[in-house]
């Protein structure tokens, strides 16, 4: 199908950054699922992209000029979710002064995409199974039904198949959200992906003025090497502290905030399967260690340099060169520091 917006469609697909086939045949699926009016159900894990996919269907479908509107299931307490979706009429409860329109309806001839949507109560699901079949719902405090135009597109973390098991979804709403299914890899099985995903945060995150900045070999390594629990979104933290922590125009190991495991088996598979050499990820690795160590040692011994050269058994001199080397300033692990946990100069994702 030729598509008449060519600007979102690039919009669209330069933001899904990656070759790795497991990620290219959902890619190159995407048109034809835009295409379509039916709703789609998209699963993978908590960082792994599912917005920007979703995105991606609107700008790519005959919609791309209405509404996209976004919301987390997970974030909106039982309480608030139907105002939320439905919207409500005045007088409808104590504090309904005036009439609010809900989600749904500012979605109109555009797309609703539902993050979380295992964390719908019944009542919600009910409600949703509605819209999907009939394209109506009833506001809070209505007493009649509005017709909608929505393209619904929901995202999920969790195997709902498991939730369907236990009776805490409806079947039946399943299937009317899974009429395509999009499963996006998550970033450990899609390694090869990881030099271009780095190049594009850190084009895209790099301030004015900071010049062209890029990764070391042993920085490579590093990202390379670990797993990315938080997928995607934990390698774009990991670029943007890099950026900010390094002190000249190429970014070290260290400065990554990785928290690497060296005589993790599965790492050192990894680093052959994908050829590293021996000698960059055994730098990379001693390299996120040394600055892991001294950090901890720090915080237990509250910034006091020669308290923690005792009790590392170094010279105070030699421990003071390893701290400017990663640059750790001792005050900063002063009593206030020292009353933050151990990892909080780590961004968490």
């Amino acid at each position: 199908m030729e598509s008449n917006h060519p600007a979102h469609d690039y919009q669209a697909l330069s933001k899904l950054v990656g070759r790795a086939p497991a990620l290219f045949k959902m890619i190159e699926e995407l048109p034809a699922v835009a295409a379509s009016e039916a709703p789609v159900l998209i699963i993978g894990e908590t960082g792994t992209g599912k917005e920007l996919v979703a995105r991606a269907l609107h700008y790519l479908s005959p919609r791309a000029e209405s509404p996209f509107v976004a919301v987390n299931c997970g974030a909106l307490p039982e309480t608030l979710l139907e105002d939320e979706l439905f919207g409500h009429e005045r007088g409808a409860f104590t504090s309904a002064e005036r009439r609010r329109v809900g989600l749904i309806q500012q979605a109109e001839n555009g797309t609703l995409f539902l993050d979380e949507v295992d964390t719908l109560v019944a009542k919600a699901q009910v409600d949703l199974l509605r819209v999907l079949q009939d394209k109506k719902y009833r506001s809070v405090g209505s007493s009649t039904e509005c017709k909608v135009d929505v393209r619904i597109v929901a995202a999920t973390n969790v195997p709902l198949q498991q939730l369907l098991h236990s009776g805490n979804f409806r079947s039946d709403l399943y299937y009317r959200l899974c009429v395509f299914l999009l499963k996006l890899p998550p970033l450990r099985s899609r390694k090869e992906d990881i030099p271009a995903l780095a190049a594009h945060f850190l084009k895209k995150h790099v301030p004015n003025g900071k010049g062209d900045l890029r990764l070391s070999p042993g920085a490579t390594a590093a990202l390379m090497a670990w797993d990315w629990p938080g997928n995607i979104r934990e390698l774009e933290n990991a670029i943007i502290r890099g950026i900010h922590l390094c002190r000249s125009d190429c970014i070290e190991a260290p400065e990554l905030g990785l928290v690497l495991c060296g005589t993790d088996s599965a790492m050192a598979d990894s680093a052959i399967a994908r050829g590293l050499s021996f000698r960059d990820l055994k730098k990379a690795t001693i390299e996120i260690f040394e600055r892991n160590y001294l950090s901890r040692l720090m915080s237990e011994h509250g910034g006091n340099v020669s308290r923690a050269a005792r009790a590392s058994g170094k010279e105070r001199r030699d421990l003071g060169k390893m701290l400017r080397k990663y640059q750790l300033d001792p005050k900063s692990f002063g009593p206030r520091a020292s009353s933050l946990p151990d990892s909080a100069y780590l961004t968490s994702s």
